[in-house]
């Protein structure tokens, strides 16, 4: 039967490939491949919060692995084809140098970085590894660079896989991964599926995760592992089950392109987080652990936001500053931004038909948006302001300047309100990255909101045959080179800048974004209509959501904007709109616990749980519209076990329970919730 279904998987999958990228049937197929083998109905065996750190034998097992595979000149984990010959099957025409490892954190935040040069015997291409391991956290990473350091362009890269190898899970692997963000009620919804020879494909959608995130956590036999491909572009990934473990395939989709003179090329990202058990839960937490220590941007925290001009086309800075001082004396210490969102600019006829005119509207803002930063400042607060950078309409500043120059702009034939910068062309990059270095200082702001609401393969492909002489993805290798460096340069020139991966609801989730910014709306599917009104099944997607993108995500954020206790409680989230409940969402960015399997079943509860250390933490039970019982049983994980603690409800602080860490992972406790809907908080700390 798993033959049959993986042969079926495998049809979808080449059907999926000749889909229309961004759109419904692309999702649809790519979804249903998966869904045919795969199940939502998680569940987690309970361990002791010491069984959740990292031991010192995974440490091991991630740096043997790492000097196998990556620090390796015989067979190592990444390949590409130069002139159509495999780099692994000949490797003697290349020399191989090594750099010293550098201390921890020289490169990056507690890391230690290798550089490999392979220089090619044949040929003037040269590919430099950046490899960089975690010890801490049993985890490493790796990207290939290729460049023709010649004066003649070089012979075709192509087959340019950042992995073709095995990760050691043993037999009877389990993979499991996470829906992307398509705007619906079951964005990301979490599955698991039993690999088999046969391989499950994996890619994104017209260069955006909308079907998929490229986050995969494998665990079988001998152990798990935890796969992360870092590619803001069209990015594909396979999982197949070989003997010795979990055979693993992941490369920008498309690339065959020959190097011009000093040209460069590189591969994704690809990070492995190593864990030794059989409860996929460790992975998970052991990856969160490394984001948060190694990976999500220093100084990186919690934050919450409110909105003083919220897609208002008509609005003045007389009435943004009035709003400005009506925010409640009581709110500040707990608000970090003020959100501006689109419609600041010199409008056309909505906020949409005038992307491209970056400066603020003389009208409604004669002195632009200074003197708002600076009564945010005066209460505490910095502006958080959006822009949506690589798109621009016809006819508006950056248009007009891009159009004078040959290259700087990718036209869109069928819509001139989505014309695209073109972040490959080094012109266009400079322009751009200068362009915006300037306006944000200008405008005093201190969270840029990163918005990108088009799909870039099309104009990518597009970009490769008028430029480009046809050499296929070698744009979007460059662009999303370039938009990687356009983040940091613009982190590097603004002191304090952080960045909110807004990306039309979630649609740029990955490892390399996630080195830059923090994604603080989600998924648009939270996005009300233009008469106010929020999707019907608000509430319970914003569960589902929380409960899914916490496996990957600490720092993550958005709202449902729909009052009531229950409303508000689904609106628990480590980055907030709301700041009700402020002095408990740090537990957020601690371990997580899913209680219950993630849905959208109205009918059922839905439970999660987050962790401080194993000493202090909270459980979020909701009960749901149609759900009949009134009790729901209690069982937290991650616990010590021999540490008593004090356990209660949020509503009830002075009725307190004291129970050992093992009887509440075993035992548990039976709650009785009459109301209905209702959200449940309960809270425990270890007893001092």
């Amino acid at each position: 039967m798993r033959t049959i279904i993986s042969l079926v998987q495998a049809l979808l999958f080449v059907v999926s490939s000749f889909a229309v990228p961004d759109s419904n049937f692309k999702v649809w197929v790519d979804r249903a491949a998966l869904e045919i083998s795969s199940t939502t109905d998680i569940s987690f065996e309970s361990m002791d919060a010491e069984d959740y750190k990292v031991t010192e034998e995974e440490k091991t097992t991630c740096r043997n692995w790492y000097e196998e595979n990556i620090l390796s000149t015989e067979n190592p984990a990444y390949t590409f084809k130069a002139g159509g010959k495999d780099f692994r099957k000949n490797i003697d025409d290349w020399d191989f140098s090594f750099s010293e490892e550098s201390e921890a954190g020289a490169v990056y935040r507690g890391g230690k970085t290798t550089y490999i040069t392979i220089s090619h015997k044949k040929s003037s291409l040269v590919a430099t590894i950046e490899a960089t391991i975690y010890e801490d956290n049993a985890s490493c990473d790796w990207t290939v660079f290729v460049k023709n350091e010649g004066d003649e362009n070089s012979p075709v890269v192509s087959d340019f896989y950042a992995m073709n190898g095995v990760l050691p899970t043993g037999r009877k692997t389990e993979a499991y991964f996470t829906q992307g963000s398509f705007a619906e009620a079951d964005d990301f919804e979490t599955m698991k599926s039993k690999l088999a020879c046969i391989p499950m494909v994996f890619s994104a959608n017209g260069g955006r995760t909308e079907s998929f995130l490229p986050y995969f956590n494998l665990v079988g036999k001998d152990g798990g592992a935890v796969l992360a491909v870092g590619w803001s572009g069209q990015w594909y990934t396979s999982l197949a089950q070989v003997s010795g473990g979990t055979k693993v395939k992941a490369k920008q989709e498309t690339l065959k392109a020959y190097l011009i003179p000093g040209e460069e090329v590189r591969s994704p990202l690809i990070s492995v987080t190593f864990y030794n058990s059989d409860n996929a839960l460790k992975g998970f937490n052991c990856f969160r652990n490394y984001i948060m220590d190694c990976v999500a941007p220093e100084g990186t925290k919690q934050v919450a936001t409110t909105g003083i001009a919220v897609e208002i086309p008509g609005v003045t800075e007389e009435q943004v500053l009035q709003n400005v001082k009506n925010i409640p004396e009581d709110w500040t210490h707990a608000l970090d931004y003020a959100w501006v969102d689109a419609g600041w600019y010199p409008l056309r006829n909505n906020w949409s038909d005038s992307v491209g005119n970056w400066y603020a509207d003389p009208e409604r803002y004669p002195d632009g948006l200074g003197g708002i930063s600076k009564a945010l400042e005066e209460r505490g607060m910095g502006l958080l302001l959006w822009y949506e950078i690589e798109r621009c309409c016809k006819d508006t500043l950056i248009y007009n300047e891009c159009i004078k120059h040959d290259g700087w702009l990718i036209l869109n034939p069928d819509n001139d309100e989505a014309n695209v910068v073109n972040f490959a062309n080094e012109g266009a990059f400079e322009y751009i990255t200068d362009f915006m270095i300037e306006s944000l200082r200008y405008n005093g702001v201190k969270c840029l909101r990163m918005d990108s609401n088009f799909t870039p393969l099309p104009r990518w492909e597009q970009s490769d045959e008028q430029w480009e002489d046809g050499r296929k993805g070698i744009t979007e290798n460059r662009y999303v080179a370039n938009l990687y460096k356009f983040f940091d340069t613009l982190l590097e020139e603004i002191p304090g800048l952080k960045i909110d991966n807004c990306a039309s609801g979630g649609k740029r989730l990955d490892i390399e974004m996630a080195r830059r910014s923090i994604p603080l709306w989600r998924s648009d599917y939270n996005c009300m209509d233009g008469e106010g009104n929020s999707n019907p099944g608000i509430l319970q997607a914003t569960q589902a959501q929380t409960y899914g993108i916490s496996f990957w995500y600490p720092y993550n954020g958005t709202c449902a904007y729909v009052e009531g206790e229950y409303a508000v409680r689904t609106n628990i989230i480590s980055c907030s709109q709301r700041l009700e409940y402020f002095d408990i969402r740090k537990h957020m960015v601690g371990n997580y616990y899913p209680l219950t399997a993630g849905c959208l079943d109205t009918e059922k509860y839905l439970a999660m749980q987050f962790d401080t250390d194993g000493k202090e933490g909270m459980a979020l039970i909701y009960k749901r519209e149609n759900v009949k019982e009134n009790t729901y049983h209690l069982v937290l994980n991650g616990l010590e076990s021999d540490t008593l603690y004090e356990v209660y409800d949020y509503d009830f602080p002075e009725t307190k329970y004291q129970k050992t860490g093992k009887q509440l992972m075993t035992e548990g406790m039976t709650l009785t919730i009459n109301d209905t809907p209702k959200a449940v908080i309960v809270l425990y700390n270890a007893v001092k």
